[in-house]
């Protein structure tokens, strides 16, 4: 069963990989390219707690053992600091546990919370030991008065969690314990006791909490319930069955006035109740499971507020992210209104968690104190019965999701994974209010989105990091119109919107940004927030992308486009580069659409690059972007820019009055003669001999080129491409004749070269052949050639030494024999027969006089008389011949 759940999920993971979205952004912009504030100090990381004072104007931030105030501004600007150090004996006791000293022992700010106008509440991990404090803003200083932060803060700096601040009480999600196995969602109230979940998996299920805010009911709700606290986190799931740990997404909630029970549930939440967030592709039944940040957008009332999040699945591997949207009626009629859920035993070792069919207490369990209650002398949590407290701790747990809007993810990207999201809600020139989505990456990167007619279109990315890490915390001010982004590395301050760097007409309406509207009058991208009241009437915006709007155009002129002139033969390089993700770039020659199947030519991502260019080649050349504008239901073209190429003509050589220099060669003349008539080149003879591994280009701009240095760097005349060459087409027929003098100049270079190369292997070869000679490695023919070229002396010691092989072998044979037939001899009889055996007929003293070894038996008794060998084999028994003596 669990193999084969197991392969229907794998199969849906192939097909939503597959055929998933894969949102563009139209616009990318580098981090190089825009000018951002960035704050940061040496030896101080992980700024990842921010807090934003819209009255103070200042932004804190809290990093590893410091907080720092920022202008709001410029962030570039520190107003204060104070650190926060560990003494020695946390240190020392955090080591001991197991934890690393330069990283975990150290303390980690965590919680930045406003107590009141004078005071802030922080907290942080104080070597796994939390600690909280207050924070004077008045001469920014620490009371030093710490107190315990179990269940404030976590105790690992890694670890999730989340705070918010209520009317000076901190609610909180977090662990409760050194190994984070005891999670609690709890509020601390300095007038009241501690009020906390109930330590079991059926509550929460180990957890990671993302975030956490109040909704206000406000003045105008007719039931007079309490303003609600909303918690965010992920669990393990308990009412699915599968064959590893299933998460959930969770939305939680607990009621503001909640004093727990009098009897049941005392010190624990009342009116806590969790239901299942649900973000999923209804298409092809994929859910997205771990949600990572949410983001309440707020409106006028209660029923106008908007929850958005990022979404997630549980295998990594698919690399898809989801941008989710809920309205809060919707998650307030599934806690109103919703089933609730049961967990019974089911062969005896299986929990599963069911509908509940029975009948449900009076007043309704999880509801906060309303004016029906009251009326029933209800006013508080401690008035409640039993009954209605043991259904609320045996059923926490709603059966009905909270279903998102449009019953599914406003937003999927594919190979993106979003970490945190702000939203704004901005008034376009239309009239009409439009949400624009902010989703940082865990490659700092933010992705900038606008929701238009139910559709999300990714404005543009911005790479706000320098480095590819994680945005830790995203906040957004409405004020100065600013992004503030936390990581490990330090702070960045982006604005909303890049209206500036759009500079036409076209590029500021296909943008489709709310912020940014063309006004005719300066000719200029703006900001519809930064114009005065007087102005937005003549400004040009389209959410639709229609850039027919736009004042027509009076484009470019043959004598502005750039004049190129290049050798023939040659490369020439044409860059051009569109601005947009979502364009495609169409080439022109003389009026005539160049293809990828064009002879000669390539068009890259930059540029379009002619090889060996021909006369034929010489013309007009337009780069033109044309952009598929879905909500306007039509293409946009536009000439981005324009060459003029030509050749550059060889030069002459000068001849004298009356003399005619004849030509060198047939080949020659009939090149020049066919250059002159018809002015073509054999392009097929080029090719064949140029065909290197990259073309650098050899283009003489006349001008530069029109590039926005904001999107990349200006593109120079040499730029390289990896071309492979087409086959040349059989259809166009070239005279053999026709050739340049540079084809062939590449000819005769060609050849000279071939005919090196056979002169260097031919040497190559009579060496080896002289060496292997030499070593004797050849047969009989050459080594009588060596035996002539070196001498005879070498040769003469091998037929002395088979003849002497030759004799110890038959006499080695003929003694056998002899031992066998008589083996009662006596050595004297052995010694002769082998004197005779020896005897092969050949003079003694030849031989000996030929050795250059002095040996006494050769030749009588005289000792400087020579032998071959320096072993006297007449003296030796052949019995020894086996021993290690040496022997003829």
């Amino acid at each position: 069963m669990g193999f084969g759940v197991l392969g229907v999920f794998l199969g849906l993971l192939l097909e939503v990989s597959t055929h998933g979205p894969n949102a563009v952004p139209r616009t990318s912009w580098r981090h190089q390219d825009l000018d951002l504030m960035e704050f940061s100090e040496p030896g101080i990381f992980n700024y990842s707690t921010l807090l934003l004072s819209e009255k103070r104007d200042a932004l804190y931030v809290g990093a590893r053992e410091a907080i720092f105030e920022l202008s709001k501004k410029n962030v570039t600007v520190k107003n204060n600091k104070v650190e926060w150090t560990v003494a020695e004996n946390p240190m020392v006791m955090c080591t001991l546990k197991g934890k690393s000293k330069e990283k975990d022992c150290l303390n980690y700010i965590r919680v930045l919370q406003v107590v009141d106008d004078e005071r802030l509440y922080v907290c942080g991990t104080h070597a796994f030991q939390p600690q909280c404090d207050y924070l004077n803003l008045a001469d920014f200083s620490l009371d030093r008065q710490p107190e315990d932060g179990r269940g404030k803060c976590s105790f690992d700096p890694s670890q999730s969690f989340t705070t918010v601040m209520v009317d000076g009480e901190l609610y909180s999600g977090t662990a409760y314990n050194f190994l984070g196995s005891e999670p609690i969602m709890s509020r601390y109230s300095p007038s009241q006791s501690l009020l906390r979940t109930e330590y079991s998996t059926s509550w929460l299920n180990e957890p990671s909490f993302v975030f956490a805010d109040v909704i206000s009911e406000g003045s105008n709700r007719v039931d007079g319930e309490d303003d609600k606290i909303y918690y965010f986190f992920t669990e393990v799931s308990v009412e699915y069955e599968f064959f590893g740990k299933l998460l959930i997404p969770r939305v939680a909630r607990v009621c503001k006035g909640d004093l727990g029970g009098q009897r049941t549930l005392q010190k624990k939440w009342t009116s806590f109740l969790k239901a299942k967030l649900v973000c999923s592709m209804p298409e092809l039944n994929f859910v997205f499971n771990v949600v990572h940040d949410v983001f309440i957008l707020k409106g006028a009332d209660w029923k106008d507020t908007v929850i958005y999040g990022v979404f997630t699945s549980q295998w990594g591997n698919v690399g898809l992210s989801a941008v989710c949207a809920y309205n809060m009626t919707a998650v307030e009629d599934v806690f109103s209104k919703g089933k609730y859920m049961q967990k019974v035993t089911v062969e005896q070792s299986h929990t599963k968690w069911v509908r509940y069919n029975g009948i449900t207490p009076t007043p309704r369990p999880g509801a906060c104190i309303n004016n029906l209650m009251r009326q029933q002398n209800i006013s508080s949590s401690l008035h409640l019965p039993d009954k209605t407290l043991q259904f609320v701790k045996d059923h926490p747990l709603l059966e009905d999701p909270v279903l998102p809007i449009g019953n599914g993810p406003r937003l999927i990207t594919k190979d993106v994974n979003y970490t945190q999201i702000v939203v704004e809600r901005v008034r376009a020139l239309d009239g009409k209010i439009y949400d624009v989505m902010f989703t940082g990456t865990d490659k700092g990167i933010l992705h900038k989105s606008v929701v238009y007619e139910g559709e999300v279109h990714i404005v543009e990315e911005i790479q706000l990091l320098k480095n590819s890490e994680s945005i830790k915390n995203l906040l957004l001010s409405s004020e100065t119109r600013s992004l503030y982004a936390g990581s490990d590395s330090g702070v960045v301050q982006s604005p909303t919107a890049f209206c500036v760097r759009y500079r036409s007409c076209a590029d500021c309406v296909l943008a489709r940004d709310p912020y940014c509207a063309w006004d005719p009058h300066t000719a200029a991208c703006v900001n519809i927030l930064d114009a005065p009241s007087q102005r937005p009437r003549r400004l040009i915006q389209s959410l639709n992308g229609d850039a027919d709007k736009c004042p027509s155009a009076s484009g470019l002129s043959v004598k502005d486009y750039h004049r190129v002139k290049v050798k023939p033969g040659s490369s020439a390089e044409l860059p051009c580069l569109a601005r947009s993700n979502l364009a495609q770039v169409m080439w022109k020659s003389n009026g005539s659409v160049l293809t990828e199947a064009s002879r000669f030519h390539l068009i890259a991502e930059n540029g379009l690059l002619i090889y060996s260019v021909a006369p034929e080649d010489q013309g007009l050349y337009e780069c033109w972007s044309v952009e598929w504008a879905p909500a306007a239901g039509k293409n946009f073209s536009r000439l981005l820019v324009g060459y003029v190429l030509s050749l550059i003509p060889p030069p002459r050589a000068p001849q004298q009055a009356g003399h005619v220099t004849p030509p060198l060669n047939r080949q020659e003349t009939s090149s020049t003669q066919a250059a002159e008539g018809n002015g073509k080149t054999d392009r097929a003879l080029l090719t064949s001999a140029i065909a290197p591994p990259s073309f650098t280009a050899t283009a003489q701009f006349t001008s530069p080129p029109q590039t926005d240095s904001s999107l990349t760097p200006p593109p120079s005349s040499t730029i390289r491409f990896q071309p492979k060459l087409p086959p040349l087409s059989s259809n166009t027929p070239r005279s053999q004749d026709s050739r340049v003098p540079a084809a062939e100049y590449l000819q005769h270079n060609n050849s000279t070269a071939l005919l090196f190369l056979f002169l260097l292997f031919f040497l190559l070869f009579l060496a080896a052949l002289a060496y292997n000679c030499y070593m004797q490695y050849l047969p009989a023919p050459c080594l009588r050639l060596r035996a002539a070229l070196l001498g005879s002396h070498k040769s003469t010691h091998q037929p002395e030494y088979r003849a002497c092989e030759a004799g110890l072998m038959e006499a080695t044979t003929s003694d056998k024999m002899n031992m066998t037939e008589q083996p009662t001899q006596n050595g004297s009889q052995t010694t002769q027969n082998l004197k005779a055996l020896r005897d092969t007929g050949y003079e003694t003293e030849p031989e000996c006089g030929n050795g250059r070894i002095p040996s006494h038996t050769c030749g009588g008794d005289s000792p400087s008389q020579e032998k071959p060998f320096d072993v006297d084999c007449e003296s030796q028994p052949i019995e020894f011949a086996d021993a290690d003596e040496p022997y003829c």
